[in-house]
């Protein structure tokens, strides 16, 4: 049996006063149901962002817009196109990238960090020399990442904060 194509459903999140880019690998079912990012309730992303910046944790999707917003970070996916299962990352195959430089030459980027090793992995393979800038690659908040506690996260991400300021 083939997998369906799943297409990226909705665009990035950035403004003029952007000054971080994070990228993810694709959206999960929850993300695509929702039609924005980290919409798992058990994906640690907002916990850590929000700690990270010593912030509340935003509820919703205004919320979300809004801290993002105030805390100058545009967020978007490596990952265009593919086939997937589920919302396994493991599972991804005949990946399309987005096309990130639209951002990339809209908004003065400080740096770019991508969240987790998938979303690094394709970053690298297939973004990487097209747009002339490295990422730093960041654990991934997934739920699938048990192995980073929240607090190792949210130590680990506090690199982000530095980019902003």
């Amino acid at each position: 049996m083939q997998n369906k194509v799943t297409v990226h459903p909705f665009p990035p999140l950035y403004d003029e006063n952007s000054k971080i880019l994070i990228l993810g690998s694709f959206p999960s079912i929850k993300s695509r149901e929702q039609m924005f990012f980290y919409g798992h309730p058990q994906n640690r992303f907002w916990k850590v962002v929000s700690t990270v910046f010593d912030d509340k944790i935003p509820c919703s999707i205004e919320e979300k817009k809004e801290f993002l917003r105030l805390h100058g970070i545009a967020l978007w996916d490596v990952i265009a196109s593919c086939e997937i299962d589920g919302s396994s990352d493991s599972s991804i195959k005949n990946v399309k990238v987005n096309n990130i430089s639209e951002i990339l030459n809209t908004v003065d980027i400080k740096a770019i960090f991508v969240n987790g090793k998938t979303a690094e992995k394709y970053y690298k393979k297939c973004m990487e020399k097209t747009v002339c800038r490295s990422a730093i690659c960041l654990p991934s908040t997934s739920p699938a990442n048990a192995a980073w506690s929240i607090d190792r996260l949210i130590k680990a991400w506090s690199v982000i904060k530095e980019q902003v300021v």
